[in-house]
């Protein structure tokens, strides 16, 4: 074991002398406090460590001890309704310790060591395994079957598998490897959290991760693995979406990380997660969810190593065959920490003062989702999407993390302030987001959703856009001065925006959507147009056709139930085209 002392102390940064024998991204053991680091920088034997823990009061001349493993994540059953810090401390154990603060240089391992789980195998004795095979199942929650897995780089036969009640580190059978080794087979394993866990095939984004959001399903879709990007000013609205995206998206289970929040924004969610009810179980939204909470009071180091630890849980669920939906809130806060801890290693540093790697450590993060084929003998197929917020000072998209990140990701969700003022949720800018998976996605949409479904997307995104060009006009010569077709064509986009596009969290009906009412939304808001255009080439007054009665019908669409969406589709439908005839007939009869 490489042990040394320490010659320097720069806040979250310590360097110690005599450790020629460590190596990079080893976890070391710093001072008689026992403070929790890891290695990032090696001089010589000079060592720079950066810390996870708060250092004050440590000095030079203490011991420092280096464990000789990487900083890895304990995977196992106990995960799933887990809370932990960004380096897999058990938060809510510690707090029933040592109380409501941390208290510097404790240990407490990830996995609760006294926690039973009935493990049920689930091949034959004998049986030649690889890795990724699953070996058998523990029932973690009422949702989530934990598959016991082979580790990844481990293949071989299984001499014996015990059935029962065992705590994590108890031996439920034994694997003889290929190399003749014998080899303990326990319900938890370790994975070192800065390299991605193998797959076996990675698959194209062709299926999407359904939200129950309208602007995202139906305007800017995201595909399962896919990546998108949040970004937006303070207030826009970046935790409120990743929220309803953690509580509604089609997703077994969901990876949490509260990368550098703000306190009371964690505490909002460890409220309401539990008190959440899955739409799709009828159980509690924490039955499936892994919390990482890592809040901007906790040390900065400590923040750099959040989203490496989330997304390995993250990984290891989809090996299982689940699709996982990872939010990192926020990617620029996990940047800000790089950048201190490079300026304390006095490195060059590029662009505002971020280093250098920067963007190929964010593309590091965002490369390890994906649809995959998982390692083992049956193919499974998982999925691991990843979604980031943003947080760019002052709203300023041209500022590097936010840049860096726009050249990796493919679904970009630009909220706006000033959407944000005008109390339109969620206040995704239609005309800045985009979605590089519409057009592969589009397929999969008319298959399953309603074979229209790209044609009226298309039919809308041109509504929208050709209302911002006259929009300018009317803020100069006023509304009157538009021809008819024009006037109508604001109408028709202002209903896209108000009674399509404007989703209310908090309401208990219009929180979600599905694909079949979207497409109901989107047939009623685009039918508005085409028939009423028909209806002006007919002779129909404008004034007549832009207060028809039918048109509060079609804006409070949105808050009826689902098992009445159909006959109240067919309902507004009908009325809309008696309606514009009387128009016409009303014309006529001058």
């Amino acid at each position: 074991m490489s042990t040394g002392v320490i010659t320097k102390i720069s806040g979250p940064l310590v360097v110690a002398s005599g450790m020629r024998d460590a190596n990079m991204f080893d976890v070391v053991r710093v001072s008689n406090s026992r403070l929790i680091g890891e290695i990032i920088e090696m001089r010589g034997d000079r060592a720079s460590i950066q810390v996870y823990e708060e250092t004050s009061g440590i000095g030079t001349g203490e011991p420092v001890e280096s464990t000789e493993e990487p900083l890895s994540v304990e995977l196992g059953p106990g995960l799933i309704q887990g809370i932990f810090d960004g380096i897999q401390r058990p938060l809510n154990v510690i707090r029933d310790m040592v109380g409501n603060n941390l208290t510097r240089g404790i240990e407490v391992p990830a996995l609760s060591r006294d926690a039973v789980w009935h493990f049920t195998p689930c091949v034959e004795i004998g049986t030649h395994v690889t890795g990724g095979d699953i070996l058998g199942t523990v029932e973690e929650t009422d949702i989530v079957t934990h598959k016991i897995m082979v580790p990844p780089l481990l293949s071989g036969t299984v001499r014996s598998l015990y059935e029962g009640d065992y705590k994590v580190t108890d031996k439920i059978g034994e694997l003889v490897t290929d190399k003749g080794e014998e080899y303990p087979i326990k319900l938890m394993q370790k994975w070192p959290v800065r390299k991605g866990r193998p797959y076996a095939n990675k698959l194209s984004p062709d299926v999407p991760l359904v939200t129950g959001q309208r602007v995202v399903d139906a305007l800017f879709p995201i595909a399962k693995g896919g990546v998108a990007a949040i970004p937006g000013p303070f207030g826009s609205g970046k935790t409120v979406t990743q929220h309803q995206l953690a509580k509604w998206a089609e997703a077994d289970i969901v990876v949490y990380i509260g990368c550098g929040e703000r306190g009371n924004e964690m505490t909002d969610v460890l409220n309401e997660f539990p008190e959440l009810i899955d739409p799709h179980t009828g159980k509690s939204l924490m039955e499936r969810t892994v919390l990482i909470a890592n809040t901007s009071d906790m040390p900065v180091a400590a923040r750099e190593a959040s989203i490496y630890t989330g997304i390995t849980i993250a990984e290891y669920f989809r090996d299982m065959g689940y699709s996982v939906a990872l939010m990192a809130d926020s990617t620029s806060r996990w940047a800000e920490a790089l950048r201190e801890m490079s300026g304390r290693l006095e490195e060059m540093p590029g662009e505002e003062g971020y280093p250098a790697y920067l963007a190929s450590r964010l593309a590091q993060f965002y490369e390890r989702a994906g649809r995959v084929i998982s390692l083992g003998s049956d193919k499974r197929e998982g999925a691991l999407s990843v979604i980031g917020a943003v947080s760019p000072p002052g709203g300023d998209i041209s500022e590097p993390v936010s840049q860096a990140t726009l050249r990796i990701v493919k679904v970009f969700w630009g909220l706006d302030s000033a959407l944000a003022y005008k109390r339109h949720f969620p206040a995704i800018n239609w005309l800045t987001s985009y979605s590089l998976y519409a057009d592969s996605l589009g397929k999969w949409f008319n298959a399953n959703a309603g074979e229209d479904w790209t044609k009226l997307r298309a039919e809308m995104m041109k509504l929208l856009s050709e209302e911002a060009a006259l929009d300018e006009i009317v803020k100069l010569v006023g509304m009157d001065a538009l021809s008819a077709p024009d006037r109508l064509k604001m109408e028709a986009a202002r209903s896209i925006r108000e009674d399509f596009l404007h989703q209310l969290a908090f309401h208990e009906i219009d929180t979600y959507s599905s694909l079949n009412k979207q497409l109901c939304m989107m047939r009623l808001v685009t039918q508005f147009y085409d028939d009423a255009l028909a209806a002006l080439e007919q002779g129909a007054a404008i004034d007549d056709i832009v207060t028809l009665p039918v048109r509060e019908a079609i804006g409070r669409f949105k808050y009826i139930k689902e098992e009445n969406v159909n006959a109240e589709y067919a309902a507004i439908s009908a009325e809309l085209k008696k309606q514009l005839a009387d128009a016409v007939d009303r014309k006529e009869a001058f």
